[in-house]
């Protein structure tokens, strides 16, 4: 996950564990932080995850997190986390 902070009036992003960038995805993962790997769209198209074309997601990409959505549509986050991870 990325945790923002405010330096000399500019917001800087800080990479935290939970970033992808740190080579996991997790349940803590934004779908934006989820999207910018590689592939990730496809694995998430595979496992019916909604937000990918809904217009309302495009604008809480930043704060939606995988695991809120899985629970919220009845998606098997294990499995949609382990092929994410597995990319």
């Amino acid at each position: 996950m990325l945790s923002f902070c405010r330096k000399e009036a500019k917001c800087q992003v800080k990479k935290t564990k939970d970033s992808p960038k740190s080579g996991k995805i997790t349940r803590e993962t934004t779908l934006a932080e989820a999207l910018a790997v590689k592939g990730a769209d496809k694995i998430l198209a595979k496992h019916n995850f909604p937000c990918l074309t809904c217009p309302m997601a495009q604008m809480e990409m930043q704060v939606l997190k995988i695991g809120d959505v899985c629970g919220m549509y009845g998606i098997d986050a294990d499995k949609l986390l382990h092929d994410l991870n597995s990319l």
